[in-house]
């Protein structure tokens, strides 16, 4: 296990509940700094939860987060939200249109690096005006991919990013984490395709999920 100084983030005895459901139960781990780290598990274990709870979309109900060797608590959260991405296994879109949406994030976005953002995720280049309204759930994810890469983070976390593409457009989101990656940046991802997790990840955290 990396130590906290070398840690992207650290988990101390975490405890999250929903209702009467526990979903994490004394969650202890280090997610090392400068690389691809993979959350592993049954489903129901906790991993869609836990990359919440790195953004500060839920709070843990007892235990401490650490980002960078800071408590998360203290980090002001737009700073953090500029800096670690959270792409969602079911896309969110709230704009009409894919340009709109690509630059929900980024404002400044050209439509030159919006287009290469398209291009990169194996969407049309001329797709900036293309309602969002109707994508399909493989185009929605791919939107939501360059959305994130649009925001330029540190850090992606990254919730079943290939769960509803082919293996062709697959390949290329994970050619992009590998990218994302190699270039000094920071992802955290749950995957159920054990292949592109080994190809991707150099650590693991396995969540046993709660009893």
């Amino acid at each position: 296990m990396a130590t906290s100084s070398a840690a992207l983030f650290t988990l101390e005895d975490l405890r999250f509940r929903r209702g009467d459901a526990t979903i994490l139960d004394g969650v202890t781990a280090s997610v090392p700094a400068g690389g691809c780290t993979a959350l592993l598990g049954p489903s129901g274990a906790g991993k869609s939860v836990l990359l919440r709870l790195l953004i500060r979309l839920e709070d843990p109900d007892q235990g401490r987060i650490r980002y960078r060797g800071s408590e998360l608590a203290s980090v002001d959260v737009l700073r953090l939200r500029r800096e670690v991405v959270l792409v969602r296994q079911q896309p969110v879109l709230l704009t009409p249109t894919v340009g709109a949406e690509l630059r929900s994030g980024a404002p400044g976005l050209t439509d030159e690096r919006a287009a290469e953002l398209l291009r990169r995720v194996d969407l049309p280049e001329d797709w900036l005006g293309h309602p969002c309204d109707g994508l399909s759930g493989g185009h929605a994810q791919r939107v939501c991919f360059a959305r994130a890469l649009a925001m330029d983070p540190s850090v992606l976390l990254l919730d079943e990013p290939t769960s509803a593409l082919d293996d062709a457009s697959g390949d290329t989101v994970e050619a992009l984490i590998g990218e994302f990656v190699a270039a000094g940046h920071d992802v955290v991802l749950t995957s159920h395709e054990l292949a592109r997790v080994r190809r991707l990840a150099g650590h693991g955290v396995v969540l046993r999920g709660a009893w």
